[in-house]
């Protein structure tokens, strides 16, 4: 379980291909979080839930199977690039985000970017199957951070990004087109199908 309150941002130091291409291992740099973090724990990776394989100077390293690479954006994860990290939550910490699980449900579209004063406007289009979660001053997760619906369209949802979050986060180098690992409030999710029954 997670809050999506990102605690670092790593960088990728390797993201390499195993046997015939349908699984990865990534290794991060990200002194931080490494220092707290055990082998075999959990630790949300641009919003995808992974477990540590290995953790040591200031480096984790995670292996992926091919669910997680069809589902999320990791695939295209290259050498050098920022990801969003953040711990599991443990007892008595605060909950600051929204309840995370580290489960992408789908990848987004970066439509648009702009700046707004110190902080920025972001829109997302969002898959057809996740949008009917999505409203206004509900909380979505983006690439590992919790964020508040800032509008809804036919399309996907505006959001007003505040300035530390821009300067905490990778969100700040996005740009249109970029994909990005969406998951929605599993509250609504449990809602939805207890409704249905």
């Amino acid at each position: 379980m997670f809050t999506g309150i990102v605690r670092e941002k790593g960088r990728v130091v390797s993201a390499e291909l195993n046997g015939d291409g349908d699984s990865l291992t990534v290794r991060i740099a990200a002194p931080l979080t490494a220092a707290q973090t055990g082998l075999g724990d959990s630790v949300a990776v641009a919003g995808c839930c992974l477990t540590a394989v290995a953790s040591g100077n200031g480096e984790l390293v995670f292996d992926t199977v091919p669910e997680t690479l069809a589902r999320t954006t990791l695939s295209e994860l290259v050498e050098g690039a920022e990801v969003n990290l953040e711990g599991a939550l443990r007892a008595g910490d605060p909950l600051g985000g929204h309840y995370v699980q580290g489960h992408v449900d789908g990848i987004g579209r970066v439509r648009s970017f702009e700046r707004e004063g110190d902080g920025a406007r972001l829109w997302l289009d969002v898959p057809p199957e996740l949008q009917h979660y999505c409203v206004e001053k509900g909380s979505l997760t983006v690439d590992g951070v919790s964020l508040t619906v800032a509008a809804v369209d036919d399309e996907g949802v505006g959001i007003a990004l505040v300035p530390h979050t821009l300067g905490e986060t990778t969100l700040s180098a996005l740009g249109p087109g970029d994909p990005v690992n969406l998951e929605a409030d599993v509250l609504a999710k449990y809602l939805e199908r207890l409704a249905q029954r």
